[in-house]
């Protein structure tokens, strides 16, 4: 009997293995955090809601808008919709149309909306050192610096993804 031999397959490129390494760990930040924000009774969307109306606050603006809100969370609109009605519903946030245009509409903060907020930064510290804690200071400088670096670079590709075609 004639044995086939198993093709050999390539060795992956530093770019395959380090984007490999990039969404396990992505997805092992998912899986520790699920249950840190279950313990507040929300979601890590949620909590990415919570986060940018209390930011808003401090800045000045006691609403966002529905898109500038999905626009600081980086994601779709009909995304951000799911996410807040269930913090309407939970009743942590508000909606409200515009009186000037009823389809525009206005997200802000509850009181207990922002009482669950200050609950969650009494402890989010530690909880992000306890994340980063397999990194010195120093590598963190550096975690840091790098995906400060992706992030640009990522922009500059959805900027060129969205700038109108020429023709």
């Amino acid at each position: 009997m004639m044995s086939i031999e198993a093709p050999k397959i390539p060795p992956l490129a530093p770019e395959d293995t380090a984007f490999r390494a990039f969404i396990r760990t992505f997805g092992l930040l998912e899986r520790v955090m699920l249950p840190y924000f279950a313990r507040f009774g929300i979601s890590g969307s949620q909590w990415g809601v919570l986060r940018q109306l209390h930011r808003a606050e401090t800045e000045g603006k006691p609403a966002l808008r529905m898109t500038e809100l999905s626009r600081r969370l980086l994601i779709r609109l009909p995304s951000a919709t799911g996410v807040i009605d269930r913090l309407v519903r939970d009743g942590l946030v508000s909606r409200t149309a515009l009186p000037e245009d009823l389809r525009v509409k206005q997200i802000s903060l509850t009181d207990e909306g922002r009482r669950r907020v200050l609950k969650v930064l009494e402890v989010h510290n530690g909880q992000m050192g306890k994340m980063l804690g397999g990194l010195t200071e120093p590598e963190q400088a550096e975690f840091h610096r790098l995906l400060t670096r992706l992030r640009k670079h990522l922009e500059g590709l959805v900027e060129e993804e969205e700038a109108p075609k020429g023709k």
